[in-house]
């Protein structure tokens, strides 16, 4: 066996993992910026929070509309785009996303979302640290966690008509487990997508593709934790 192609193989998941990084922390900057601005901008929460009471039904769940289009089509259609396009549009989906999540701010305490951003970053940190360096296959863990994945949403829906707060806190607690499993999961299937990028442009939306994934790993575990230990107004 060659040493010099392990330690090119090796240079080139490393530089292909921090550009994965990169992309994620600074859509994650990016939504958390736009959640503080929303959440601190007069104007916009009067469009969502009308006199008339409530939430705008209509802005919330078309932004949310939006959002999941958005990443539809980004995932589908990447391999057709530019690294540009879809870098665009990744930022775009991050902005978004900053916008649904200013709601937050109304709900929770600002020390409570600050102390459990800083709770998920470090168990999201741990969880990617031992995906990209584990000798483990973690294949096996694919399939169990996207069965518990898909629980997950059908058990969130029944208990939206069920409202029961036993099943709320346990379905909370499960999804916390099952995405710090796809963390590590992600992390390595993402990892080994470096052998496979055959040009500079690929790598780019490879990259892109990668970041995009572990950022809805980061997101998911972060409002699933802040939903058992945010503190409300």
């Amino acid at each position: 066996m060659n040493p010099f192609s392990i330690e090119s193989a090796t240079v080139k998941e490393a530089v292909f993992m921090n550009k994965v990084y990169s992309w994620m922390s600074g859509a994650l900057l990016i939504t958390g910026f736009v959640a503080w601005w929303a959440a601190t901008t007069p104007a916009f929460l009067e469009m969502l929070f009308p006199a008339t009471g409530g939430v705008n039904k209509l802005l919330f769940y078309g932004l949310i509309g939006a959002e999941l289009g958005l990443v539809i089509w980004l995932s589908s259609r990447i391999r057709q785009m530019t690294a540009e396009r879809a870098g665009l549009l990744f930022v775009l989906y991050s902005i978004l996303n900053g916008l649904t999540m200013s709601v937050l701010f109304t709900i929770y305490t600002s020390s409570s979302i600050a102390s459990t951003f800083f709770i998920t970053a470090g168990t999201f940190g741990a969880m990617s640290l031992y995906g990209y360096t584990t000798k483990k296959d973690l294949t096996s863990w694919g399939n169990l966690l996207f069965m518990g994945l898909i629980g997950l949403i059908i058990a969130t829906v029944v208990n939206m008509f069920l409202q029961s707060s036993m099943l709320y806190y346990i379905l909370n607690y499960v999804g916390v487990l099952v995405f710090v499993g796809l963390t590590a999961y992600d992390t390595q299937k993402i990892k080994r997508m470096a052998d496979q990028m055959d040009s500079e442009e690929n790598a780019k939306k490879g990259a892109i593709m990668g970041a995009l994934t572990l950022y809805l790993d980061f997101i998911n575990l972060f409002l699933y934790l802040l939903r058992l230990f945010g503190d409300r107004k």
